[in-house]
């Protein structure tokens, strides 16, 4: 059974006359006729009743009918949707991301592309940097948003934005109220950091920043998430370096404190397949960084 067969049927079913079916199919009424029969013959059922004068549908072909109407709409609409994808119009874009995106302007940008875009879906995906790497190169996601990293060359990352860093502290604590504060002011504090085999690349970065400012931390404890990270500092557990946007978490419990001394900066990369150039993907990194870029302001 394919498309045209369904076709050809319908047009008989509709008009109950080989004639004028034939007529409305652009083709010759012997051709439709032979195509008919094959098609019953395929079937192994009797789909219209014949006689001389007259067609009828049969019961199996009126059963038939309503089906067959709705596979052909379907495959018209299957049609539709596939060219539109093809120029970033429709389709389902599926977006890993790490948990403190929620906070960078995320959740926006996915609402401000919908609107836009309401025949694309967006499925979001909460992945650390390392399963992101893995589920593009499984095709499981179409893009990510994941920190800065080391990437297989069948993984292109391009930076969306970056975001100082600030000093989280326990709202009590002694240097919670500086309009701004020097690294090394921390000399003595004991830090909560990410575990290297998580993310070497900010684990190294925090420390590299300490090691200029003339002192190497006490990591005391270390955790997974930025989040995780936050309550912890707010649990007066420790102090941390955490990239700005996690002031919107709304903790009260703590405090955030901007860096003396110039930019520390927080980057967050677009991961993708090589040579991806799907255009429904661009178009929402341009809502995400213009999303992330207004989380950002002062």
């Amino acid at each position: 059974m394919d498309l045209k067969q369904l076709r050809y049927f319908v047009a008989v079913a509709e008009e109950l006359h080989f004639g004028r079916a034939a007529q409305r199919l652009f083709i010759s009424q012997p051709a439709l006729s032979f195509d008919i029969r094959k098609f019953e013959d395929q079937l192994g059922v009797q789909l219209l009743a014949r006689t001389n004068k007259s067609v009828a549908l049969t019961n199996a072909g009126q059963v038939l009918l309503d089906e067959a109407r709705k596979l052909l709409q379907q495959a018209a609409e299957v049609e539709r949707i596939t060219q539109r994808s093809a120029h970033g119009l429709a389709g389902r874009l599926r977006v890993g991301f790490v948990n403190s995106m929620l906070y960078r302007g995320l959740p926006r940008a996915v609402q401000r592309f919908e609107a836009d875009h309401p025949a694309v879906e967006i499925i979001l995906r909460e992945m650390n940097t390392g399963e992101q790497v893995q589920a593009i190169q499984r095709q499981q996601i179409d893009l990510g948003c994941a920190y800065w990293g080391t990437f297989p060359a069948e993984v292109v990352s391009t930076p969306i934005f970056s975001e100082p860093f600030l000093v989280c502290l326990p709202a009590g604590h002694a240097l919670a109220r500086r309009k701004s504060l020097a690294l090394d002011a921390l000399e003595q504090a004991p830090f909560i950091l990410f575990p290297r085999t998580v993310s070497p690349h900010y684990h190294d970065l925090i420390i590299a920043l300490c090691v200029d400012a003339g002192f190497s931390p006490v990591i005391r404890h270390e955790a997974r998430l930025w989040q995780t990270v936050v309550t912890m500092v707010g649990f007066g557990m420790g102090v941390a370096l955490v990239p700005k946007t996690l002031q919107h978490a709304g903790d009260a419990r703590v405090s955030f404190v901007p860096l003396a001394g110039g930019k520390k900066e927080s980057p967050v990369l677009s991961l993708r397949r090589t040579g991806d150039a799907e255009p429904v993907a661009s178009r929402f990194l341009e809502y995400l960084e213009a999303a992330a870029q207004e989380n950002v302001k002062p």
